[in-house]
């Protein structure tokens, strides 16, 4: 078997970093407006007690609440990791795993980018109030945790991946790289 048919084309990996940003937004964005409309804020379901629920919660901070009165920061942070995302998935070209990874990454970014820039107090009435300080809708809740949601859950993953790509080598070509190798280069 040719490593062509092993790898994807510059073409494919790309589109499987679109199709990863997309269903990672549109299931952020779809689970976060169930939530609005389903729910009452601070209200919470059981999914799977002692250790799921669902509790619906607006984050005016970033993990945990942090950095609640800079949260403008967070947002010019992620439209920088967006934009570093879209940079290096033009680069791609061979990994399955690295264009799933930026996808993922790009997708759940974009999820918390569009709270923070389209829900108040940023945006009030169709008027920018507060730029980039919209809460973030959150609602998978593990107790003694975390308060979180599909757009988090994407980007952690991606992250974690995208680590363990870079720590056992394997380059945005598919192939894995010892250090001598990239000396070379």
């Amino acid at each position: 078997m040719s490593s062509s048919q092993t790898t994807p084309s510059r073409r494919t990996a790309t589109l499987l970093f679109a199709g990863v940003a997309v269903l990672a937004f549109v299931l952020d964005q779809a689970t976060k407006r169930w939530v609005e409309t389903s729910m009452t804020l601070g209200e919470q379901i059981d999914v799977l007690p002692p250790v799921l629920f669902w509790r619906y919660h607006l984050n005016p901070g970033a993990a945990f609440s942090i950095g609640t009165d800079h949260t403008w920061i967070f947002t010019l942070v992620q439209l920088a990791v967006l934009c570093l995302a879209l940079w290096y998935a033009r680069r791609l070209g061979g990994s399955w795993l690295w264009a799933l990874g930026l996808g993922g990454l790009a997708g759940g970014v974009t999820g918390n980018l569009t709270d923070r820039l389209l829900r108040p107090p940023s945006l009030v009435e169709g008027r920018l109030e507060q730029f980039g300080q919209g809460h973030v809708v959150d609602f998978i809740s593990v107790p003694h945790f975390a308060i979180f949601n599909i757009a988090d859950s994407f980007i952690v993953c991606s992250i974690i991946g995208l680590c363990a790509l870079m720590l056992f080598g394997v380059g945005m070509d598919g192939r894995r790289h010892t250090a001598e190798q990239k000396e070379a280069e």
